[in-house]
């Protein structure tokens, strides 16, 4: 296999498998409902019109076309550095998950016009900001990037 279509390949799957737990999510679960699953994890369904974390969720719509219009642009440089790097693996796997991510919540976000968060972690009262799938390999990505950054120049 080319070395430029594993990496595409692993975005694929991020994407898939991001966009089918949102869909068991939203069959499953109103808006707001909530299962418990351990003392520190539960199953919700939230909707999340910003980003990260929800910051600017609440800015009155106009965010929307402004994440699209960052996230298309981040898949355009994100699918040129694979393209010029693909031999690179762990830069590539970095950028293949975290254009995975983006590409899966992009698709929310055109779609639903908000992005669907489900995984809710917490410590008694104090809660993590629900989020999902391709937010998991966004920050494992962003992870292997910043390790990626830390190898020595090839001399």
């Amino acid at each position: 296999m080319m070395p430029i279509l594993r990496w595409f390949g692993i975005s694929a799957v991020v994407v898939v498998l991001d966009l089918y737990t949102k869909h068991l999510v939203q069959n499953a679960f109103l808006y707001g409902e909530l299962l418990k699953v351990t003392s520190f994890f539960d199953l919700v369904r939230y909707h999340n019109t910003g980003a990260a974390f929800s910051f600017l969720a609440n800015a009155g719509g106009w965010q929307k076309w402004f994440f699209t219009v960052i996230t298309s642009v981040a898949v355009i440089v994100i699918t040129y550095l694979i393209r010029k790097h693909h031999q690179e693996k762990l830069f590539c796997w970095g950028l293949a998950l975290v254009l995975g991510g983006a590409i899966g919540n992009l698709y929310d976000r055109l779609t639903l016009g908000y992005v669907v968060d489900f995984l809710n972690f917490h410590i008694n009262d104090l809660y993590w900001p629900a989020f999902n799938v391709a937010d998991s390999a966004i920050c494992v990505g962003v992870g292997l990037l910043l390790l990626d950054s830390f190898k020595k120049p090839n001399s």
